[in-house]
């Protein structure tokens, strides 16, 4: 009698921690500020890895980037070297991982700085990595239209950019 009395209170504990938790799930905390030190720290951290990568340690390169992103998850860059060494591991799927946060770190970006067109270029780049060519067009257009006066964006488009990164040989490399 006292284990069935349990188990059922037990049960309503845990379905009232777990309604609980849905419920909080909704509000998501203030990201933690990077402080001038860390982001020091994750550039010197990727200055080595670019090191590693120059005497082909490209395990080594991979580990001190997935230490970068783990002090500045923000920046978009080192998530796409990241997905790229992963690439060079035959890790596909950490690849793809590293790639999707790169595209969330610099749309953040874009959202940040709504003037800045750089953020939307590389999320460009990045769809386009991703092999999510049909997003990447549709927003080469709202490039266009949402910046017709910025030389980067017309020559962009004009130049068909995105074209001639997916026929790159060395852009299909680290592509997934």
């Amino acid at each position: 009698m006292f284990h069935r009395y349990f188990s059922g209170t037990l049960r309503a504990l845990i379905l009232a921690t777990a309604v609980a938790a849905l419920g909080v799930t909704g509000c998501k905390p203030k990201p933690k500020e990077i402080t001038s030190l860390q982001r020091k720290e994750a550039e010197q951290l990727v200055s080595e890895a670019q090191f590693s990568i120059t005497l082909r340690d490209y395990t080594k390169a991979e580990s001190e980037l997935a230490k970068a992103v783990a002090i500045c998850p923000d920046t978009g860059d080192y998530w796409v070297s990241l997905g790229t060494m992963r690439l060079k591991l035959r890790q596909r799927d950490a690849a793809k991982a590293a790639y999707q946060s790169g595209l969330a770190a610099y749309e953040a970006s874009a959202v940040l700085a709504p003037k800045d067109v750089q953020p939307v270029l590389q999320q460009i780049t990045v769809l386009a990595m991703l092999g999510r060519t049909d997003e990447a067009r549709a927003l080469v257009e709202k490039l266009t239209a949402r910046f017709p006066d910025n030389r980067d964006a017309r020559m962009f488009g004009e130049r068909k950019q995105l074209d001639r990164m997916l026929a790159d040989p060395d852009f299909k490399e680290i592509a997934l």
